[in-house]
């Protein structure tokens, strides 16, 4: 099992990533208020930096099957930057699924694990949307699937 040690630079890291989806989310709230979504794009972006480290973060982003979520994300940036903010987080929004796409199975099985989410999740009308049900068991464990590699990527969706 690889540690994952948390010294300051990387609890300064989480706290810059949250405090950019929290603002982020006020900038929305606030009726797509640029300046608000221009500083929780910052601060998201620093935050991840500080949290995986400059060269992870540009290996990351610049991976070619990267380069269409890297663009993308880079793009609704500058559109909010210059006065476009709608259409700078629709820009965004598609340039983050794309970059994150491959983080969606893990997710997925930790939500299942939360006490009131993970029953919910089980529930098949839900289960149906996110999972590629697997025909010889329809009712097999998120284990099951991730291994067998059965998972339906989202990324492609888009």
């Amino acid at each position: 099992m690889v540690s994952f040690e948390m010294n300051d630079r990387k609890k300064i890291g989480i706290g810059l990533t949250g405090f950019g989806v929290f603002f982020s989310f006020l900038g929305i709230i606030f009726f797509f208020d640029k300046g608000l979504l221009a500083m929780g794009n910052i601060l998201f972006f620093s935050g991840v930096t500080l949290t995986i480290g400059l060269k992870s973060t540009m290996q990351f982003f610049m991976k070619p099957q990267n380069f269409k979520g890297t663009i993308s994300f880079g793009l609704g940036f500058l559109l909010v930057v210059i006065g476009w903010p709608i259409f700078g987080m629709m820009l965004e929004a598609y340039g983050f699924v794309v970059l994150f796409s491959g983080f969606w199975p893990t997710l997925a099985v930790f939500m299942q694990r939360i006490p009131i989410l993970g029953w919910l999740f089980q529930q098949p009308y839900i289960r149906s949307v996110y999972w590629v049900q697997d025909y010889s068991d329809p009712y097999s464990s998120a284990e099951d699937i991730l291994s067998s590699n059965s998972f339906c990527n989202l990324a492609h969706l888009v």
